[in-house]
């Protein structure tokens, strides 16, 4: 497993090794020391055990986000797609950060196979790219109504740039109802 940090040097992007042959291929999804070890390395914080496995299935431009829970049940998730293909994004919601409002953008396709890591404090959303596209999240707290919150998706003053899907995307009331990012309630 190699760990790649991204612009936001909190949010690291997730390659596993894959081993192939004519047979098809197997690969380590998840490996809880190397993981820890890696982010120390890289000198990051040890997130919180995963406690909660999520599975969501979308077609062609349903866009999720973008999520976050606030404490006492703020989520770390690592995320990947297991089939089709997703453009996934972490935005940076913690007040006093160097990078608060700054976001990053990783595609995450089955054949890629990259995982992304999102720590606790940062708003997560993702739009699918391809029908029946399978996205999986592990998180570090369960879900937590009373501390779940949202972005929403094309706040200007984030200025995401997502890719293009084919019209408006597909919302679900709370995600095209939500806030921009001054009126929210952050960390």
């Amino acid at each position: 497993m190699k760990l790649i940090q991204t612009a936001i040097p909190d949010v690291v992007i997730v390659e596993p090794s894959v081993f192939g042959d004519d047979r098809g291929w197997f690969m380590e999804s998840f490996n809880e020391a190397r993981f820890h070890a890696q982010l120390q390395a890289l000198g990051l914080p040890v997130p919180r055990p995963f406690v909660q496995d999520n599975h969501s299935c979308s077609q062609a431009g349903v866009l999720r986000g973008l999520h976050y829970q606030l404490p006492p049940h703020p989520q770390g998730k690592l995320v990947r797609v297991v089939k089709g293909r997703a453009f996934d994004v972490a935005v940076d919601i913690r007040k006093d950060s160097p990078t608060f409002g700054q976001w990053v953008g990783v595609e995450l396709t089955a054949s890629n196979h990259r995982q992304l890591w999102i720590p606790e404090g940062f708003a997560h959303g993702f739009v699918s790219m391809e029908d029946d596209t399978h996205f999986l999240y592990k998180t570090t707290d369960y879900y937590a109504k009373e501390c779940e919150r949202s972005i929403v998706w094309n706040d200007p003053d984030i200025g995401i740039e997502w890719p293009a899907f084919g019209g408006e995307p597909k919302l679900a009331p709370k995600d095209a109802q939500a806030p921009g990012v001054k009126s929210a309630d952050l960390f």
